[in-house]
């Protein structure tokens, strides 16, 4: 929260899985700059203390506690976030639910959280959010995806499958809402240390990652949500369909 640009001042924006990680700092850049932003997330324990930290801070923020892993779920907060300040002008479709398995492991309840959590929530945001959008100030959405939908891995194969779907339906859905002033389009972040992320992290893989990586560094949750406000800023206004990749150089280099 170091900028001192006001260009969201008056918007109303969602971030769904704002509790930690990336979507808690998109949050709070995106309040800094003056959204009055929906912190979603599925706890009250998750949400509430991102809300109190963005509003001592001098930011606008409220709660939108909703478990986003249905169609009812996610159009209930962007329901919520739209009647709070009558109107909604950015969402940030960016929760998650991750399991790395390899391809003989995967379970059928595994994916299916997956796949609800990270990819039918996010047309299902769409869905709703462009409903609610107004036909003439328009709107955008961003969707978090990764560089695993261009690059993947082992033990990655529901995750890299899903990654890779949000690509084709933000182009999809840009398509189909431009000529509703909707902007949308996705970032690809690589490897981010977060909460979220930790379980599957250790200092020696970070080392090797930042190695090869031609900036020399891991990413951070700053860099990327720095990302994500300028896909949702009118700094980008003549973008959309795009898929921003976030990640030192490393996905396109060979170090």
């Amino acid at each position: 929260m170091h900028t001192t640009l006001r260009d969201f001042e008056g918007k109303v924006a969602l971030v769904t899985g704002a509790g930690n990680g990336i979507g808690k700092e998109t949050a709070f850049q995106l309040a800094v700059r003056g959204a009055i932003v929906g912190v979603n997330d599925l706890k009250p324990e998750f949400v509430l203390p991102v809300v109190e930290a963005i509003v001592q801070s001098g930011g606008q923020a409220f709660a939108v506690i909703q478990n986003i892993a249905s169609r009812e779920g996610i159009t209930a907060a962007v329901e919520q976030a739209h009647q709070k300040h009558g109107r909604l002008d950015i969402l940030i479709n960016n929760a998650a639910w991750v399991r790395y398995q390899s391809l003989p492991d995967i379970l059928p309840e595994t994916m299916d959280r997956m796949l609800d959590v990270g990819f039918k929530s996010v047309i299902w945001g769409m869905q709703a959010a462009s409903n609610l959008m107004d036909p003439i100030r328009g709107g955008a959405i961003v969707n978090v995806a990764s560089t695993a939908a261009l690059r993947s891995a082992p033990n990655s194969v529901v995750y890299s499958g899903i990654k890779a779907g949000i690509l084709g339906v933000t182009r999809a859905a840009a398509a189909e809402l431009g000529s509703r002033h909707i902007r949308v389009n996705a970032v690809c972040p690589s490897a981010v240390p977060t909460e979220g992320t930790q379980r599957n992290r250790n200092a020696e893989r970070d080392a090797q990652r930042a190695a090869h990586t031609p900036l020399g560094r891991l990413g951070t949750v700053e860099d990327i949500a720095k990302g994500i406000c300028f896909l949702a800023s009118d700094q980008a206004n003549f973008m959309t369909a795009q898929a921003m990749v976030l990640d030192g150089g490393v996905t396109f280099t060979n170090l």
